[in-house]
């Protein structure tokens, strides 16, 4: 149904997908989105670079500007997410399929790599990708591993996604993933979940569960929701994401993001 990028974000942009976007137009590169008023955007772009494996970023715009011009050819980043998530002073208060009535003159947006743009590799390794085979979203966690602070962006605990595989596909995994720094790159964390902070690797604090069969061993990727986490933390004035799962789709393929 979803063939291409702009399949997805015209979807999106006619309100008829609003779910998540792991798997959906196979082969484009997908995004995770950040947007901060100017005189916020410096230190979310500092921290961004300090960071980044959890916050690769793709693409910034102009200030004022909806229109992606790097990772697609008509994207607007105000209707072309399946759901976003609103923060105001650090609390969660909305979560709208469209933001065009929020905008500001002075909003500047950041779309960073997503680790859904290195699944395709796994799957053409015939790997299992668990959530996509279970047709859920992947999981993610708040972990105990704390991003580099840049300006008013300070003890962030970085989120990661779990994906299991047994322990010679967890090998293969980490080869591909590695190739794909642009899109997160390669796993911050394998094995027990308790080392980075997590006491219930069934209880993800964002995305689902996912059954870890016998034997498999969790593989841990920094993620793109890192900057909501920020958010919490620093509490900028408004700060407009996307809602976890739910990323925009560009016209570049996946592979352009290898090196």
């Amino acid at each position: 149904m979803y063939v291409t990028g702009r399949d997805v974000r015209l979807a999106c942009r006619e309100g008829r997908l609003t779910s998540q976007t792991s798997g959906l137009a196979k082969g484009y590169v997908q995004a995770n989105l950040a947007i901060l008023p100017k005189d916020w955007a410096y230190d979310f772009l500092i921290f961004a670079q300090r960071n980044p494996k959890p916050c690769p970023i793709l693409e910034v715009g102009e200030v004022g500007s909806v229109k992606s011009f790097i990772l697609s050819k008509d994207g607007d980043v105000c209707t072309d997410f399946p759901k976003y998530r609103v923060f105001k002073d650090g609390e969660l208060v909305d979560e709208p399929t469209d933001i065009s009535d929020l905008w500001q003159d002075d909003f500047v947006y950041f779309l960073i790599g997503c680790s859904f743009s290195f699944e395709e590799a796994l799957l053409s390794a015939d790997l299992d990708v668990r959530h996509i085979t279970e047709g859920k979203n992947v999981p993610m966690y708040r972990s105990n591993l704390i991003c580099q602070g840049a300006g008013r962006f300070k003890d962030t605990q970085m989120v990661v996604s779990m994906r299991p595989f047994s322990p010679s596909d967890a090998m293969k995994a980490i080869a591909i993933t590695r190739d794909f720094p642009s899109v997160h790159g390669g796993p911050v964390h394998i094995g027990d979940p308790s080392q980075i902070g997590i006491q219930d690797i069934n209880s993800p604090d964002w995305g689902d569960s996912v059954k870890i069969n016998e034997g498999e061993v969790p593989l841990f990727w920094a993620c793109g929701v890192t900057p909501q986490q920020a958010a919490a933390v620093a509490k900028p004035p408004i700060m407009i994401t996307h809602a976890p799962g739910h990323m925009f789709v560009g016209d570049k393929k996946n592979y352009d993001y290898r090196i």
